[in-house]
């Protein structure tokens, strides 16, 4: 008897040693531009996420935030959410990123420039501008939105305007693909289109996700146009039509590995209604937690119950309506200074 009992606490123990440990790794937040991590909707929506999710979290901030955010070079935000990354001790083991608009860019600057960085999971995109954008609406009239007007009215593409104003790297006219090729400085670099300058490293990185999901919003006015946040765009040269993913040369020609993605499976285009951000806590459940709770941990998405006014509840404020005018403008890619929870 004692024989048989010994024999069975053996085999138990063998069984737990062999159960997968459910763990997931921590996920990071990088906002959009003009916003900061203590902005009570950015704020908000990490905590959410953690108290949906059971997963550790972090908002991760570029410099001041706000200022920083629309003021200093993409390449150089990259850079200091590279360092910051590798010196949480959080993240050894690998990290998620939730990206919102513009902290997309930054995100994917991290998986494909970052060396010594740990390994990135997956990667939840809510409206990132991802293959450029064609504009950028004016912000408003405060003293950030003053500055950053006199820097639009000016050549988006010279060397001090890429300097000095974020946006500009993401600036994607197809009317002057030619002076975006050779003087916009982040997005041909990440997105691999330079000619005779493809690189590997950046192609392996990107492709080595785990799952790329790419949430677009259906009403979303700012980014243009919105199928960007799925890699869809203009064709060079026309501002019509908007060629989806499958049909743009980034694609057919695998410059960073998203075909390889998607032929995987791992690429999740996904349609949300809503404005620019404005997601809602079933959205949210449903299509952004499943990615953070790990592969081994079942997630069960729970119906968001309807308001008496028949309304979702917004956990993410919707970007404000920003009148454009009849020039080309940078467009915006995030969050407004005017923040309101619906």
């Amino acid at each position: 008897m004692g024989f048989r009992s010994s024999s069975i606490t053996f085999i138990f123990i063998l069984a737990l040693i062999a159960l997968p440990v459910l763990q997931s790794v921590p996920f990071i937040v990088l906002h959009g531009i003009g916003d900061q991590c203590s902005n009570k909707g950015v704020k908000n929506f990490t905590e959410q996420l953690k108290e949906f999710s059971g997963v550790e979290g972090f908002c991760v901030e570029v410099g001041d935030g706000t200022w920083d955010s629309w003021f200093i070079p993409l390449g150089k935000q990259v850079e200091i959410v590279c360092n910051k990354v590798k010196e949480m001790k959080e993240l050894s083991k690998g990290f998620n990123i939730v990206g919102l608009s513009q902290g997309n860019l930054i995100g994917r600057g991290v998986l494909e420039f970052c060396d010594g960085a740990p390994p990135v999971k997956n990667l939840i995109s809510l409206a990132g501008p991802h293959a450029g954008t064609a504009s950028v609406p004016l912000c408003g009239s405060g003293v950030f939105c003053i500055i950053a007007d006199k820097l639009i009215k000016s050549e988006v593409y010279s060397n001090y305007v890429q300097e000095h104003l974020a946006p500009s790297g993401y600036l994607k006219l197809p009317n002057a693909i030619p002076s975006y090729l050779e003087h916009c400085k982040f997005l041909p670099k990440l997105n691999n289109e330079l000619p005779g300058k493809r690189n590997s490293t950046y192609k392996k990185r990107f492709s080595s996700l785990q799952n790329l999901v790419l949430i677009k919003f259906e009403q979303d006015n700012v980014l243009i146009p919105k199928e960007t946040s799925w890699f869809g765009y203009y064709p060079d040269g026309a501002f019509k039509p908007v060629l989806p993913a499958q049909q743009t040369k980034l694609y057919t020609e695998d410059w960073i590995g998203l075909k390889t993605l998607d032929e995987a499976g791992r690429v999740k285009f996904i349609n949300v209604t809503g404005g620019h951000l404005g997601i809602s806590e079933s959205d949210m459940k449903k299509h952004v937690v499943p990615y953070l709770v790990g592969p081994t941990k079942k997630y069960v998405a729970q119906d968001q119950r309807y308001t008496q006014n028949n309304s979702r509840k917004q956990v993410l404020p919707e970007l404000e309506e920003t009148k454009l005018s009849n020039k080309v403008l940078l467009e915006e890619g995030s969050s407004s200074y005017n923040q309101k929870l619906h």
